[in-house]
């Protein structure tokens, strides 16, 4: 059976198979107007799914990390082999995203392939110093089993990838709950597994109600997460009932803090990426911004100039800001703007809808001033084209108020002062700090964020060993009776008052 937008599908590798669910239409946010049709996996779907990817992995787990390699090379290269072309214009529609990041996402997952292909062959285990001679002493590693994987809507194949690849490469078998915004786009892109053995790789579309049921089944054995907090607190409480590993990614609201020293023009227009890529709906999206006094109205100007440049509309056309991805993801953008206004902040740029699109869910990227840390827009996460200014006296205060948030994900600073950039390395309580240069990720470096936005780590060895589980094995290879096995020898103990002891 072949992919078709049309037909609510689910996938089980090498085969798209008919949903027995109701179907639900798929709306295009820039246009309300259909693009396909998903359903809710069923329980016989999930039981498919879930007997196929347990018995992929009892052989996949034996493979040798040589031939394991090959396999996630051979995805890499029907990555770099395929045309997304039909994948890239699935996801526009779904969600929004600009046609240029879309097939960017889609075509440059390669990379994260071949990276966990050769990492699980290099990384192994770890043999210790003994504490015993004759005894030969080390770790070694092994999968967990089946992981689900629940994924987001803003980047729904890349950071499936990202756990996907290693996953894989740790020995397990993968089931993958796409975000219901982005199923069609997700479902067309899992023919690039078809490189892999069958029943390895899985895609169940559906919403809570299967995500659930994938993470309380005694058949799955890890989680990773990509989504809000309060989804994410919930994944991790069930998985903690159940002792399943997780790891957490659950957004944020990143400072990013201009100092006197910034290179102005070069922090506005990296501060146009920051605040307004995809939207503001990413996850590491520049939302609360602290600018020191001595340049904050140029900065303010020349960030203003930027933004009045970006183009609005269908992420077909030539746009960088598309629509938010629903109502209700707009709405909350509109709550929180109205709220800054309404308590002394000032909409530089936007704070409406543009009025040449009025159909779909638009917002004009917006710059607020005049914000204080006590706002809401400043507390909660906003996840929409909101870039709220604070102004501040100096560096010392930004890092202070910069940290004072219950998100931790990422965090930006603008200086060309050294002392400055490496203070921010410290003192910041985030998981990622970019100096210079907003949202870069790099494979080989741990992605994840402290305190509410989340729990381990992807990418870098962290995210290999978020699928894998230590055996610590003790081998003598010379058996032998040792002293302090029981019976203890009388010398070892002491008479005392009648009494003995050890």
């Amino acid at each position: 059976m072949h992919f078709s937008p049309d037909r609510p599908t689910f996938f089980v590798n090498p085969d798209y198979r008919p949903m027995a669910g109701a179907r639900r239409p798929v709306v295009d946010p820039a246009t309300l107007e259909t693009v396909g049709a998903i359903a809710a996996a069923g329980d016989d779907e999930i039981n498919a799914v879930l007997t196929a990817a347990t018995t992929a992995q009892v052989a996949w787990k034996k493979l040798d990390a040589k031939s394991r390699a090959k396999h996630l090379h051979a995805v890499a290269n029907a990555i770099e082999a395929a045309d997304f072309t039909r994948c890239a214009e699935l996801m526009v529609r779904e969600m929004g995203k600009p046609y240029p990041e879309a097939i960017g996402e889609i075509a440059n997952c390669a990379p994260i392939f071949r990276y966990y292909a050769e990492m699980a062959r290099d990384d192994a285990g770890k043999v210790a110093g003994t504490t015993q001679a004759g005894s030969f002493q080390y770790a070694r590693y092994e999968p967990y089993g089946v992981s689900v994987h629940i994924m987001p809507y803003n980047f729904p194949i890349l950071l499936m990838c990202w756990t996907v690849a290693a996953s894989l490469a740790a020995g397990n078998a993968c089931v993958i709950k796409p975000a219901e915004a982005t199923t069609l786009s997700t479902l067309d892109y899992m023919a690039v597994f078809r490189a892999l053995p069958e029943g390895l790789v899985s895609c169940l579309p559906g919403g809570a109600a299967t995500a659930q049921a994938l993470i309380t089944s005694e058949r799955t054995h890890a989680v990773a997460f990509t989504g809000s907090v309060a989804a994410g607190k919930a994944v991790a409480v069930a998985c903690a009932e159940r002792m399943k590993p997780c790891i957490i990614e659950a957004g944020g609201s990143d400072p990013l803090i201009i100092s006197e020293h910034a290179p102005l023009e070069v922090a506005a227009a990296g501060s146009v990426t920051a605040a307004f890529h995809l939207t503001g709906q990413v996850c590491t999206s520049a939302e609360r911004f602290f600018v020191v006094d001595a340049v904050h109205d140029r900065f303010v100007d020349l960030f203003a100039e930027r933004t009045r440049a970006l183009r609005i509309g269908n992420g077909m056309d030539k746009t960088e800001i598309g629509p938010l991805v629903s109502e209700s993801a707009r709405a909350k953008v509109m709550r929180l703007v109205d709220d800054a206004v309404a308590h002394g902040a000032k909409a530089v740029t936007g704070g409406r809808v543009p009025p040449a699109h009025n159909t779909g869910w638009f917002y004009e990227p917006t710059i607020l001033t005049g914000v204080t840390p006590d706002m809401a827009i400043v507390r909660e996460e906003c996840f929409g084209p909101v870039a709220a200014i604070c102004r501040v006296k100096d560096f010392d205060e930004a890092i202070r108020l910069a940290n004072d948030s219950p998100f931790g994900l990422g965090a930006s600073v603008f200086t060309t002062d050294l002392a400055e950039a490496h203070e921010a390395a410290e003192r910041l309580e985030a998981g990622m700090v970019w100096v210079n240069n907003p949202l870069i990720d790099n494979d080989a470096l741990p992605f994840g964020g402290w305190k509410a936005s989340g729990l381990g780590r992807e990418l870098g060895r962290q995210g290999l060993d978020a699928f894998r589980r230590s055996k610590m094995v003790i081998i003598d290879h010379k058996p032998a009776i040792q002293e302090w096995w029981y019976p203890y020898p009388d010398s070892w103990f002491r008479e005392t008052g009648g009494r003995k002891h050890v």
